[in-house]
């Protein structure tokens, strides 16, 4: 067995920036919608930079119009990461894209993700849970109608909220209050820090939103204090190596400060983020890992364990996907 043929979790993956190209443009043929734009000669989406990605990404969100659309797209999603052995998933999820944050098209989009979960279960074996997402660059009055729709639809399957988009736009405390709603509705936090906005983004989502895992983080390696504060708090970082090495955060693999976060004591995981535009794959993702720091199968396992330690799911459930990750 290679590492690239583990059992793998994932904590850290966009559901429309998940969609194969070919979905999507089999999607907009249907609707008689012209998206060409976004793709690229070899069929690929094609962007410039990280900004410039946003805007394809919610372009790409264009041909999803419909709860049956999400429930589709789920289910190609899930096909594409059981087919690169992912066992557990936990999906981001956006009211915004999903019925405009109405809450009852929200509850009819979140019902149609969550029957093709329970499909891709019974037929891949993947097991899928939702973290509602509030996008940072919409605003916080936008985040506050997100935080209800999470709170109101909190539950087994939706398990987490978060906050994701342009880091270079507001602070994190300008969302203290959905994060507020959402923690008291027994959801578990997550927020995107430390990909573009620095390590001081980092800094002031552990501190202002209270949050246990942040979103890549990969930036904190810039602040020795704030390693040593991650490390000693527990926080897990959902890093992305291949994502951000695509959009030019680093120049290389072996550049990607993921080894040197936990050779000093961070808790690091291994995600895509919105692999089919970056051209990865979970096993893509451990084979150029293994490839650049030299690791093995045991690392990979304890990278693994260390994912689902850090899930949102209940325990009976993360018993079970420990049990499937061991030799």
């Amino acid at each position: 067995m290679t590492v690239a043929d583990l059992p793998k979790v994932e904590l850290h993956l966009h559901l429309e920036g998940a969609a194969p190209p070919k979905f999507n443009r089999g999607l907009a043929k249907e609707k008689a919608l012209d998206i060409s734009g976004i793709f690229a000669q070899d069929g690929g989406y094609a962007f410039s930079d990280f900004w410039h990605f946003l805007k394809v990404y919610e372009a790409a969100t264009g041909a999803l119009q419909t709860p049956e659309d999400y429930h589709r797209l789920t289910l190609a999603v899930l096909r594409e990461s059981a087919a690169s052995g992912v066992v557990y998933s936990e999906m981001f999820l956006s009211p915004d894209f999903c019925g405009g944050r109405d809450l009852s098209a929200w509850r009819e989009y979140l019902k149609a993700i969550e029957e093709a979960a329970a499909i891709a279960q019974k037929t891949d074996g993947i097991v899928l849970k939702g973290i509602v997402t509030a996008i940072r660059h919409f605003g916080p009055d936008k985040g506050r109608e997100t935080a209800v729709c999470a709170a109101e639809t909190a539950g087994d399957f939706l398990v987490g909220f978060g906050l994701a988009g342009d880091e270079k736009i507001g602070k994190p405390k300008d969302f203290a209050w959905c994060f507020d709603m959402a923690r008291e509705a027994g959801l578990r936090l997550t927020a995107h820090a430390g990909e573009w906005g620095g390590p001081e983004s980092v800094r002031d989502a552990v501190h202002d939103l209270r949050v246990e895992r942040i979103g890549h983080g990969v930036r904190a390696i810039e602040d020795p204090a704030l390693v040593d504060e991650l490390a000693e708090k527990g926080i897990v970082l959902e890093v992305c190596p291949g994502s951000n090495v695509a959009l030019g955060i680093y120049p290389a693999w072996r550049a990607h400060p993921i080894s040197e976060l936990r050779n000093r004591g961070v808790k690091v995981t291994v995600s895509t983020d919105d692999p089919p535009f970056f051209h990865t794959t979970m096993a893509r993702e451990f084979d150029r890992l293994a490839d650049a720091f030299d690791w093995d199968e045991a690392v990979f396992r304890d990278i693994n364990r260390t994912a689902i330690n850090a899930a949102f799911c209940d325990q009976q459930k993360r018993q079970d996907i420990l049990k499937r990750l061991e030799p």
